[in-house]
């Protein structure tokens, strides 16, 4: 199964795509999961839902939908004595998703590095113990392909866990002529790219720029790749950004149409569908 989604399930600049027209916020999601099968949760990094919100999700996507959801910041961020306390919190409440709850998104700022390591461990063990966890590091040197990235790797093996991998080659490709550009290549970490999987769920961030056809070039090597684990019988969760995300639900499809896979986001939109009654 590929599991297939936005950085966003609610972006208003989507309406007349894969919203209709007249969609309103509450729509947004019901809409969404009709066409896509996951996004990335970045809304529990800002601001806890509501056990209302919670049920509203469960209520609002189809049974095969999951959720990946993001721990919030105020614990992944934060150097406090009441992580583990507030972790433990935190999922009780996102255990009202049930199985929709596929993956427990642990990412990390890039001053927490091999100093740090025992309490990055002890987080992803904590959140192992009930949830599948990604976690997303930037501290280069867990990228240094020696010691450091070795010694993570066996400890997230250990706990089952698995390593985000990030790819935002196309968004710094381009040059940054647009506001939303720049604000997307301020934002976004410029990182090396280790194609890996530790599980049967890998976890792809693929950072996009608003050409298709340099994102296009750039993630050949990812079909490739996510062939390979659904032919391993996986379940890879791929993420495609844009600059301002109005093109990913565009940049999605463009993916599952070059990978050949019967996805549901290469059904018509709701803007199609009206179109083809005209």
């Amino acid at each position: 199964m590929l599991y297939l989604g936005c950085p966003v399930w609610a972006n208003p600049k989507w309406k007349s795509t894969i919203f209709t027209a007249d969609a309103k916020a509450n729509d947004f999601l019901p809409q969404y999961a009709n066409i896509f099968n996951t996004a990335e949760g970045n809304t529990t990094f800002y601001a806890d839902p509501s056990d209302e919100t919670l049920q509203r999700w469960q209520q609002d996507t189809p049974p095969h939908y999951r959720f990946v959801l993001k721990v919030p910041q105020r614990i992944s961020h934060a150097d406090n004595t009441d992580n583990t306390n507030q972790l433990s919190a935190w999922l009780g409440r996102m255990a009202l998703l049930g199985e929709k709850l596929a993956i427990v998104h642990l990412q990390l700022p890039a001053q927490l590095g091999p100093a740090q390591l025992t309490r990055i461990l002890s987080l992803v063990e904590q959140i192992s113990q009930t949830q599948r966890c990604a976690l997303e590091v930037r501290h280069l040197a867990f990228f240094d392909k020696g010691q450091h990235e070795t010694l993570l790797h066996k400890q997230l093996q250990r706990l089952g866990a698995e390593r985000v991998v990030f790819d935002s080659r196309a968004l710094f490709s381009v040059a940054a002529n647009t506001a939303a550009l720049l604000d997307a290549q301020a934002k976004k970490p410029r990182l090396p790219v280790h194609a890996i999987s530790f599980s049967s769920t890998p976890m792809l961030r693929f950072i996009g720029s608003d050409n298709m056809a340099v994102n296009r070039q750039l993630y050949q090597p990812w079909l490739k790749k996510v062939q390979q684990w659904l032919d391993e019988g996986k379940s890879p969760f791929c993420f495609f950004h844009t600059p301002d995300n109005t093109l990913a639900p565009e940049l999605c499809r463009q993916f599952a149409e070059d990978l050949h896979y019967q996805h549901s986001c290469l059904t018509p939109w709701p803007s199609e569908q009206q179109f083809s009654l005209l």
